[in-house]
Protein backbone atom coordinates (compact mmCIF):
# COMPACT_ATOMS: atom_id res chain seq x y z
CA UNK A 1 0.00 0.00 0.00
CA UNK A 2 1.08 3.31 -0.86
CA UNK A 3 2.33 5.77 1.84
CA UNK A 4 -0.36 8.40 0.38
CA UNK A 5 -3.02 5.32 1.30
CA UNK A 6 -1.98 4.60 4.51
CA UNK A 7 -1.73 8.53 5.88
CA UNK A 8 -5.29 8.46 4.58
CA UNK A 9 -5.80 5.03 6.60
CA UNK A 10 -4.70 6.85 9.52
CA UNK A 11 -6.52 10.39 9.16
CA UNK A 12 -9.45 7.60 9.37
CA UNK A 13 -8.66 5.82 12.23
CA UNK A 14 -8.37 9.38 14.16
CA UNK A 15 -11.49 10.81 12.78
CA UNK A 16 -13.40 9.07 15.18
CA UNK A 17 -11.20 10.53 17.80
CA UNK A 18 -11.56 13.74 16.45
CA UNK A 19 -15.38 14.17 16.24
CA UNK A 20 -15.91 12.81 20.13
CA UNK A 21 -14.10 15.87 21.56
CA UNK A 22 -15.67 19.01 22.85
CA UNK A 23 -15.51 22.15 21.91
CA UNK A 24 -13.26 22.81 24.59
CA UNK A 25 -10.80 20.72 24.05
CA UNK A 26 -10.62 21.45 20.15
CA UNK A 27 -10.50 25.46 21.65
CA UNK A 28 -7.86 24.30 23.87
CA UNK A 29 -6.08 22.54 20.99
CA UNK A 30 -6.28 25.15 17.92
CA UNK A 31 -4.19 27.52 20.69
CA UNK A 32 -1.64 25.03 21.24
CA UNK A 33 -1.30 24.60 17.73
CA UNK A 34 -1.21 28.62 17.28
CA UNK A 35 1.14 29.03 19.92
CA UNK A 36 3.40 25.92 18.52
CA UNK A 37 3.54 27.86 14.66
CA UNK A 38 4.98 30.99 16.73
CA UNK A 39 7.37 29.04 18.42
CA UNK A 40 8.60 27.56 15.81
CA UNK A 41 8.75 30.47 13.39
CA UNK A 42 12.83 30.35 12.64
CA UNK A 43 12.12 26.83 11.23
CA UNK A 44 9.10 27.66 9.40
CA UNK A 45 10.91 30.70 7.62
CA UNK A 46 13.96 28.41 6.88
CA UNK A 47 12.17 25.90 5.16
CA UNK A 48 10.43 28.64 2.81
CA UNK A 49 13.38 30.31 2.23
CA UNK A 50 14.77 26.96 0.53
CA UNK A 51 11.30 26.50 -1.35
CA UNK A 52 11.18 30.04 -2.83
CA UNK A 53 15.36 29.88 -3.75
CA UNK A 54 14.28 26.28 -5.55
CA UNK A 55 10.92 28.10 -7.21
CA UNK A 56 12.88 31.46 -7.93
CA UNK A 57 12.68 31.84 -12.18
CA UNK A 58 10.37 29.10 -12.91
CA UNK A 59 7.58 30.83 -11.58
CA UNK A 60 5.84 34.48 -12.07
CA UNK A 61 7.29 36.94 -9.36
CA UNK A 62 3.45 37.50 -8.39
CA UNK A 63 3.29 33.64 -7.46
CA UNK A 64 6.78 33.84 -6.14
CA UNK A 65 5.42 36.69 -3.24
CA UNK A 66 2.07 34.04 -2.90
CA UNK A 67 4.44 31.26 -2.01
CA UNK A 68 7.04 33.69 0.60
CA UNK A 69 6.68 33.81 4.04
CA UNK A 70 7.57 37.08 6.24
CA UNK A 71 7.45 36.49 10.47
CA UNK A 72 4.50 38.86 10.06
CA UNK A 73 2.96 36.22 7.31
CA UNK A 74 3.46 33.73 9.89
CA UNK A 75 1.97 34.84 13.22
CA UNK A 76 -1.12 36.33 10.78
CA UNK A 77 -1.29 32.00 10.24
CA UNK A 78 -1.11 31.37 14.39
CA UNK A 79 -3.73 34.41 14.31
CA UNK A 80 -5.47 32.55 11.57
CA UNK A 81 -6.42 29.59 13.58
CA UNK A 82 -7.00 31.67 16.79
CA UNK A 83 -9.28 33.11 15.23
CA UNK A 84 -11.87 29.79 15.05
CA UNK A 85 -11.92 30.02 18.66
CA UNK A 86 -14.18 31.89 19.72
CA UNK A 87 -16.82 30.71 16.64
CA UNK A 88 -19.50 28.24 17.58
CA UNK A 89 -19.05 24.91 17.03
CA UNK A 90 -21.09 23.61 14.26
CA UNK A 91 -20.94 19.71 15.86
CA UNK A 92 -23.77 18.82 17.52
CA UNK A 93 -26.14 22.13 16.26
CA UNK A 94 -29.75 21.34 15.54
CA UNK A 95 -30.87 23.08 12.42
CA UNK A 96 -34.54 21.69 12.35
CA UNK A 97 -36.96 20.28 14.84
CA UNK A 98 -40.14 18.81 13.90
CA UNK A 99 -42.70 17.09 16.37
CA UNK A 100 -44.97 14.27 14.62
CA UNK A 101 -48.49 14.19 15.97
CA UNK A 102 -47.28 10.33 16.59
CA UNK A 103 -45.10 11.72 19.39
CA UNK A 104 -41.44 11.06 17.15
CA UNK A 105 -39.06 13.99 17.73
CA UNK A 106 -37.30 15.00 14.91
CA UNK A 107 -33.95 16.91 14.86
CA UNK A 108 -31.87 17.41 12.40
CA UNK A 109 -28.09 17.62 13.81
CA UNK A 110 -24.80 18.87 12.63
CA UNK A 111 -22.17 15.66 12.72
CA UNK A 112 -18.58 16.11 11.19
CA UNK A 113 -18.10 14.56 7.42
CA UNK A 114 -14.99 12.49 8.85
CA UNK A 115 -11.78 12.67 6.75
CA UNK A 116 -11.26 15.20 4.26
CA UNK A 117 -8.39 15.90 1.52
CA UNK A 118 -7.37 19.08 0.28
CA UNK A 119 -5.38 19.75 -2.68
CA UNK A 120 -3.66 22.82 -3.32
CA UNK A 121 -1.28 24.76 -4.94
CA UNK A 122 1.91 27.20 -3.45
CA UNK A 123 0.14 28.69 -0.86
CA UNK A 124 2.18 28.06 2.73
CA UNK A 125 -0.99 29.56 4.66
CA UNK A 126 -3.63 26.91 3.49
CA UNK A 127 -1.96 24.20 5.05
CA UNK A 128 -2.96 26.11 8.33
CA UNK A 129 -6.34 27.67 7.34
CA UNK A 130 -7.31 24.04 6.33
CA UNK A 131 -5.61 21.93 9.35
CA UNK A 132 -7.30 24.18 11.57
CA UNK A 133 -10.76 24.01 10.31
CA UNK A 134 -11.05 20.61 9.47
CA UNK A 135 -9.97 19.81 13.57
CA UNK A 136 -12.45 22.63 14.51
CA UNK A 137 -15.27 21.42 12.39
CA UNK A 138 -14.75 17.69 14.09
CA UNK A 139 -12.54 16.23 10.74
CA UNK A 140 -9.58 14.56 10.27
CA UNK A 141 -7.76 15.71 7.17
CA UNK A 142 -4.91 14.60 4.87
CA UNK A 143 -3.10 17.55 3.09
CA UNK A 144 -1.33 17.49 -0.37
CA UNK A 145 -0.01 20.46 -1.35
CA UNK A 146 2.03 21.65 -4.14
CA UNK A 147 5.55 20.88 -4.72
CA UNK A 148 7.14 24.52 -4.68
CA UNK A 149 5.81 24.83 -0.83
CA UNK A 150 6.13 21.68 0.23
CA UNK A 151 9.42 22.46 2.85
CA UNK A 152 6.92 25.31 4.32
CA UNK A 153 4.01 22.67 4.42
CA UNK A 154 5.89 19.97 6.38
CA UNK A 155 6.93 22.63 8.53
CA UNK A 156 3.88 24.47 9.52
CA UNK A 157 2.18 20.52 9.77
CA UNK A 158 5.11 19.39 12.13
CA UNK A 159 4.57 22.02 14.24
CA UNK A 160 0.74 21.30 14.33
CA UNK A 161 1.15 17.73 14.97
CA UNK A 162 3.35 18.34 18.02
CA UNK A 163 0.86 20.69 19.45
CA UNK A 164 -1.75 18.12 19.09
CA UNK A 165 0.61 15.24 20.50
CA UNK A 166 0.96 17.39 23.51
CA UNK A 167 -2.80 18.12 24.01
CA UNK A 168 -3.10 14.18 24.01
CA UNK A 169 -4.73 14.30 20.89
CA UNK A 170 -3.81 11.33 17.75
CA UNK A 171 -1.86 13.80 15.44
CA UNK A 172 -2.49 11.54 12.43
CA UNK A 173 -5.61 14.02 12.26
CA UNK A 174 -3.56 16.23 10.45
CA UNK A 175 -1.08 14.42 7.84
CA UNK A 176 0.61 15.81 5.15
CA UNK A 177 1.72 13.78 1.82
CA UNK A 178 5.14 13.62 0.74
CA UNK A 179 4.72 11.65 -2.63
CA UNK A 180 4.12 14.95 -4.92
CA UNK A 181 3.73 13.21 -8.22
CA UNK A 182 0.06 13.25 -10.14
CA UNK A 183 -0.26 9.51 -8.86
CA UNK A 184 -0.89 10.53 -5.17
CA UNK A 185 -2.94 13.33 -6.05
CA UNK A 186 -5.01 10.66 -8.00
CA UNK A 187 -4.92 7.85 -5.35
CA UNK A 188 -6.83 10.89 -2.94
CA UNK A 189 -9.34 11.86 -5.79
CA UNK A 190 -10.19 7.58 -5.67
CA UNK A 191 -9.83 6.45 -2.04
CA UNK A 192 -13.28 5.79 -2.01
CA UNK A 193 -14.37 4.38 1.47
CA UNK A 194 -11.47 6.58 3.39
CA UNK A 195 -11.62 9.90 1.96
CA UNK A 196 -15.60 12.02 2.59
CA UNK A 197 -14.68 15.19 0.62
CA UNK A 198 -11.90 15.97 -1.78
CA UNK A 199 -11.66 20.20 -2.00
CA UNK A 200 -8.87 21.00 -4.33
CA UNK A 201 -8.07 24.70 -4.47
CA UNK A 202 -6.15 26.09 -7.44
CA UNK A 203 -6.02 26.78 -10.56
CA UNK A 204 -8.77 25.57 -12.90
CA UNK A 205 -6.16 22.99 -14.43
CA UNK A 206 -6.25 21.22 -10.94
CA UNK A 207 -9.98 21.73 -9.99
CA UNK A 208 -10.82 20.33 -13.88
CA UNK A 209 -8.75 17.33 -12.87
CA UNK A 210 -10.22 16.63 -9.90
CA UNK A 211 -14.05 17.20 -11.04
CA UNK A 212 -13.09 14.85 -13.96
CA UNK A 213 -11.32 11.76 -11.93
CA UNK A 214 -12.33 11.81 -8.34
CA UNK A 215 -14.57 9.26 -7.47
CA UNK A 216 -14.72 10.36 -3.82
CA UNK A 217 -17.37 13.30 -3.19
CA UNK A 218 -15.49 16.87 -4.64
CA UNK A 219 -16.26 20.30 -4.05
CA UNK A 220 -15.12 22.33 -7.16
CA UNK A 221 -13.31 25.84 -5.20
CA UNK A 222 -11.01 28.51 -6.29
CA UNK A 223 -10.82 29.46 -9.98
CA UNK A 224 -12.01 33.21 -10.37
CA UNK A 225 -12.83 35.04 -13.30
CA UNK A 226 -13.95 38.10 -11.41
CA UNK A 227 -15.80 40.54 -12.90
CA UNK A 228 -16.62 44.49 -12.07
CA UNK A 229 -19.15 46.42 -14.09
CA UNK A 230 -19.84 50.53 -14.16
CA UNK A 231 -23.18 51.80 -14.57
CA UNK A 232 -23.41 54.77 -16.14
CA UNK A 233 -24.72 56.02 -12.77
CA UNK A 234 -22.05 55.39 -10.94
CA UNK A 235 -19.70 57.00 -8.70
CA UNK A 236 -16.67 57.11 -10.92
CA UNK A 237 -14.37 58.61 -7.70
CA UNK A 238 -15.79 55.57 -6.38
CA UNK A 239 -15.33 53.26 -8.97
CA UNK A 240 -11.48 54.18 -9.61
CA UNK A 241 -10.83 53.38 -5.83
CA UNK A 242 -12.88 49.76 -5.62
CA UNK A 243 -11.25 49.11 -9.38
CA UNK A 244 -7.66 49.46 -8.03
CA UNK A 245 -7.96 47.78 -5.04
CA UNK A 246 -10.00 45.02 -6.73
CA UNK A 247 -7.14 44.36 -9.20
CA UNK A 248 -3.62 45.41 -7.78
CA UNK A 249 -4.46 45.04 -3.83
CA UNK A 250 -3.46 41.27 -3.96
CA UNK A 251 -3.65 40.63 -7.68
CA UNK A 252 -2.83 36.56 -7.35
CA UNK A 253 -5.52 35.74 -5.25
CA UNK A 254 -9.00 34.35 -6.65
CA UNK A 255 -11.17 36.93 -5.58
CA UNK A 256 -9.14 39.82 -7.81
CA UNK A 257 -10.64 41.47 -10.55
CA UNK A 258 -9.76 39.91 -14.31
CA UNK A 259 -12.25 41.91 -16.18
CA UNK A 260 -14.12 45.26 -16.32
CA UNK A 261 -16.54 46.40 -18.24
CA UNK A 262 -17.93 49.82 -18.59
CA UNK A 263 -21.24 51.11 -20.04
CA UNK A 264 -20.63 53.34 -23.01
CA UNK A 265 -22.37 56.24 -21.84
CA UNK A 266 -19.37 56.77 -19.63
CA UNK A 267 -16.63 55.11 -21.45
CA UNK A 268 -14.55 58.29 -23.01
CA UNK A 269 -14.64 60.31 -19.27
CA UNK A 270 -14.22 56.85 -17.10
CA UNK A 271 -11.70 54.86 -19.63
CA UNK A 272 -8.96 57.53 -19.02
CA UNK A 273 -9.24 57.62 -15.25
CA UNK A 274 -8.55 54.38 -14.50
CA UNK A 275 -5.90 54.38 -17.10
CA UNK A 276 -4.52 57.13 -15.34
CA UNK A 277 -4.85 55.43 -12.22
CA UNK A 278 -3.59 51.76 -12.86
CA UNK A 279 -0.67 52.86 -15.36
CA UNK A 280 0.25 56.26 -14.52
CA UNK A 281 -0.18 56.70 -10.63
CA UNK A 282 1.28 53.42 -9.98
CA UNK A 283 4.21 53.74 -12.06
CA UNK A 284 5.08 56.97 -11.05
CA UNK A 285 5.17 55.32 -7.42
CA UNK A 286 7.18 53.19 -8.33
CA UNK A 287 4.74 50.21 -8.59
CA UNK A 288 3.84 47.43 -11.40
CA UNK A 289 1.86 49.22 -13.26
CA UNK A 290 -1.79 46.90 -14.86
CA UNK A 291 -1.27 45.95 -18.46
CA UNK A 292 -4.92 46.82 -20.03
CA UNK A 293 -6.17 44.37 -22.81
CA UNK A 294 -8.67 46.08 -24.72
CA UNK A 295 -11.35 44.93 -26.59
CA UNK A 296 -12.10 47.30 -29.82
CA UNK A 297 -14.41 49.90 -28.50
CA UNK A 298 -12.06 50.54 -25.12
CA UNK A 299 -9.11 51.41 -27.41
CA UNK A 300 -10.77 53.92 -29.18
CA UNK A 301 -10.42 55.71 -25.90
CA UNK A 302 -7.42 54.59 -24.56
CA UNK A 303 -4.05 53.17 -25.39
CA UNK A 304 -3.32 49.58 -24.39
CA UNK A 305 -2.77 45.93 -25.56
CA UNK A 306 -5.00 44.74 -27.98
CA UNK A 307 -7.18 42.04 -26.44
CA UNK A 308 -6.76 38.11 -27.72
CA UNK A 309 -9.87 35.73 -27.99
CA UNK A 310 -9.35 34.06 -24.70
CA UNK A 311 -8.69 37.18 -23.05
CA UNK A 312 -12.15 37.29 -21.15
CA UNK A 313 -11.89 33.32 -20.34
CA UNK A 314 -8.26 33.94 -18.17
CA UNK A 315 -7.57 34.07 -14.16
CA UNK A 316 -4.42 36.20 -15.08
CA UNK A 317 -3.90 36.02 -11.67
CA UNK A 318 -1.62 39.33 -12.23
CA UNK A 319 -1.20 43.06 -12.86
CA UNK A 320 -3.64 42.13 -16.38
CA UNK A 321 -7.09 43.13 -16.70
CA UNK A 322 -9.58 42.74 -19.76
CA UNK A 323 -11.50 46.02 -20.44
CA UNK A 324 -14.67 45.54 -22.22
CA UNK A 325 -17.52 48.52 -22.94
CA UNK A 326 -20.91 47.59 -22.86
CA UNK A 327 -24.58 49.12 -24.16
CA UNK A 328 -26.60 48.52 -20.93
CA UNK A 329 -27.10 46.38 -17.97
CA UNK A 330 -28.50 43.07 -19.99
CA UNK A 331 -25.49 43.54 -21.87
CA UNK A 332 -23.10 43.22 -18.79
CA UNK A 333 -25.30 40.29 -17.59
CA UNK A 334 -25.51 38.28 -20.81
CA UNK A 335 -20.96 38.73 -20.79
CA UNK A 336 -20.84 37.92 -17.58
CA UNK A 337 -23.04 34.66 -17.87
CA UNK A 338 -21.14 33.43 -21.06
CA UNK A 339 -17.56 34.05 -19.26
CA UNK A 340 -18.10 34.29 -15.34
CA UNK A 341 -16.58 31.00 -13.45
CA UNK A 342 -19.20 31.63 -10.98
CA UNK A 343 -17.04 33.39 -7.84
CA UNK A 344 -17.88 36.80 -7.73
CA UNK A 345 -19.24 39.80 -9.65
CA UNK A 346 -20.01 43.21 -8.71
CA UNK A 347 -21.74 46.35 -10.21
CA UNK A 348 -21.20 49.60 -9.34
CA UNK A 349 -23.78 51.97 -9.89
CA UNK A 350 -26.24 54.57 -7.63
CA UNK A 351 -29.14 52.91 -9.96
CA UNK A 352 -31.49 50.72 -7.49
CA UNK A 353 -33.02 49.14 -10.03
CA UNK A 354 -30.04 47.93 -12.23
CA UNK A 355 -28.40 47.31 -8.77
CA UNK A 356 -31.73 44.79 -8.18
CA UNK A 357 -31.89 43.30 -11.82
CA UNK A 358 -27.96 42.48 -11.60
CA UNK A 359 -28.20 40.62 -8.26
CA UNK A 360 -31.20 38.42 -9.50
CA UNK A 361 -29.81 37.02 -12.45
CA UNK A 362 -25.83 37.11 -11.81
CA UNK A 363 -25.25 33.07 -10.85
CA UNK A 364 -22.33 33.51 -8.44
CA UNK A 365 -21.83 32.73 -5.77
CA UNK A 366 -20.82 36.17 -4.36
CA UNK A 367 -22.37 39.58 -6.08
CA UNK A 368 -21.44 43.08 -5.12
CA UNK A 369 -23.00 46.22 -5.53
CA UNK A 370 -20.75 49.53 -5.05
CA UNK A 371 -17.61 47.43 -3.25
CA UNK A 372 -14.64 45.60 -3.79
CA UNK A 373 -14.82 41.84 -5.07
CA UNK A 374 -11.71 41.36 -2.59
CA UNK A 375 -14.06 40.83 0.12
CA UNK A 376 -14.89 37.70 -0.85
CA UNK A 377 -13.06 35.62 1.55
CA UNK A 378 -13.57 33.80 5.12
CA UNK A 379 -12.23 36.06 7.00
CA UNK A 380 -13.78 38.95 5.80
CA UNK A 381 -17.07 37.25 5.64
CA UNK A 382 -16.64 36.28 10.21
CA UNK A 383 -15.83 32.79 9.49
CA UNK A 384 -12.45 32.73 10.33
CA UNK A 385 -10.09 31.57 8.28
CA UNK A 386 -11.48 29.73 5.42
CA UNK A 387 -11.45 26.30 3.21
CA UNK A 388 -11.66 27.95 -0.25
CA UNK A 389 -14.44 29.63 -2.29
CA UNK A 390 -16.69 26.75 -3.82
CA UNK A 391 -18.26 28.17 -6.86
CA UNK A 392 -21.02 25.20 -6.81
CA UNK A 393 -24.25 25.00 -5.65
CA UNK A 394 -24.67 21.68 -3.74
CA UNK A 395 -23.38 21.11 -0.54
CA UNK A 396 -21.45 24.53 0.16
CA UNK A 397 -21.47 27.55 -2.03
CA UNK A 398 -19.00 30.75 -1.37
CA UNK A 399 -16.27 30.99 1.45
CA UNK A 400 -16.33 27.51 3.22
CA UNK A 401 -16.08 27.74 6.61
CA UNK A 402 -16.88 25.77 9.78
CA UNK A 403 -20.29 24.81 9.23
CA UNK A 404 -19.75 23.76 5.49
CA UNK A 405 -16.90 20.98 6.59
CA UNK A 406 -20.24 19.43 8.35
CA UNK A 407 -22.83 17.28 7.34
CA UNK A 408 -26.18 16.39 8.93
CA UNK A 409 -27.99 13.16 10.46
CA UNK A 410 -31.90 12.92 11.72
CA UNK A 411 -31.72 11.95 14.99
CA UNK A 412 -35.41 10.66 15.71
CA UNK A 413 -36.33 10.38 19.57
CA UNK A 414 -39.67 8.05 20.54
CA UNK A 415 -41.04 6.62 23.04
CA UNK A 416 -41.92 2.92 21.61
CA UNK A 417 -43.23 4.18 18.19
CA UNK A 418 -44.23 1.85 15.93
CA UNK A 419 -45.16 2.11 12.48
CA UNK A 420 -49.04 0.83 11.71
Amino acid sequence: MSSTLQLCQAAKSAAMEIASLSSEQKNLALEAMAAAIEAEVPQILAANEEDVAAARGSISEVMLDRLTLTEARVHAMADGIRALIPLTDPVGLVDETEERPNGLRIEKVRFPLGVVAIIYESRPNVTSDAAALCFKSGNACVLRGGKESYRSSAAVVHAIRGALAAQGICPDAVGLVSDLTHESAYELMTAVGLIDLLIPRGGAGLIRRCVESAKVPCIQTGSGICTIFVDKTADLEQAVKIIVNAKTQRPSVCNAEEVLLVHEDIAMEFLPLIKHALIDERQAQGLPPVELRLDPVAAAFIDGTPAGPDDFDTEFLDYILAVKVVGSVDEAIRHIAAHSTGHSEAILTRDDANARRFIQQIDSAAVYVNASTRFTDGGEFGLGCEMGISTQKLHARGPMGLKELTTYKYVIRGDGQIRE
